[in-house]
């Protein structure tokens, strides 16, 4: 029996290939599925939200129309604070209008940002949410697939189990990088992050990457020995060569 009856009988069913995405850092955040971003300890989560600015203006694109809906539930807002509009402008040369929400609880929150990605009025949501078990990450990533809205959720140092995110990162604090004009003054962010998981680059999950954000380049750069204590120079002012991931390195 050829592979045409075998198709015509329903036994074999042809499936489409996924559309693939570029396999360089941030391996698709910002730009397509759902990802998560978890704290790597309690207290992680200023470190954690500004990583997520640097990703994503690192693996946005900034052609998308429309607004980006931050969500964050309200315990969590009284928790660790909100980001101020005037936080996002060290992130971006272009400024795209951003919509608020603080919902009371998780299942609120969860409704809003499915709303949201059907609606054709954002083209980026990011939320900082309690949690989210797999049927709930496998409707966002659905509708995210649908609509073509990546989501990027905020998580506690407790996330744990199965998702249906296209990947997982674990985000920790550094101390930041020597200020060149002010030795008393804390320089450029730095973060330690581990892609726990990832469906779009699975060569590159158990990776883990020091970071440091050039406010310069408006991009972010692998600080080498960072690991072993040693102090990187600032990065050059148009950033060094990428490498195989595709961050750019310093020094």
């Amino acid at each position: 029996m050829d592979l045409a009856t075998l198709k015509a009988k329903g036994i074999v069913r042809a499936h489409s290939a996924r559309t693939p995405i570029r396999a360089h850092f941030p391996f698709g955040l910002a730009q397509a599925g759902v990802h998560e971003l978890a704290e790597a300890r309690f207290g992680d989560m200023p470190a954690l939200t500004g990583f997520a600015l640097a990703a994503r203006a690192e693996g946005g694109d900034a052609s998308k129309a429309g607004a980006t809906l931050w969500v964050t539930q309200a315990k969590l807002g009284l928790e660790h604070g909100c980001v101020p509009d005037s936080a996002l402008h060290g992130f971006s040369t272009h400024h795209t209008p951003r919509l608020v929400v603080h919902p009371g609880k998780l299942s609120d929150a969860l409704w809003t940002i499915e709303e949201a990605i059907a609606s054709s009025a954002v083209s980026l949501v990011v939320a900082d949410v309690s949690g989210a078990d797999f049927t709930a990450t496998r409707r966002l990533a659905l509708a995210s697939g649908r609509h073509g809205v990546p989501v990027i959720l905020l998580m506690p140092y407790g996330r744990e189990g199965a998702t249906a995110a296209e990947a997982r990162w674990r985000i920790a604090s550094r101390p930041s990088s020597p200020n060149r004009y002010d030795p008393r003054a804390p320089g450029a962010p730095r973060w330690h992050a581990v892609l726990e998981r990832s469906r779009t680059a699975p060569h590159f999950a158990g990776h883990s990457f020091d970071l440091e954000w050039n406010d310069e380049t408006l991009s972010l750069t692998v600080v080498p020995g960072l690991a072993a204590g040693q102090v990187a120079p600032p990065a050059p002012p148009h950033g060094g060569a990428p490498d195989a991931s595709g961050i750019r390195q310093t020094g």
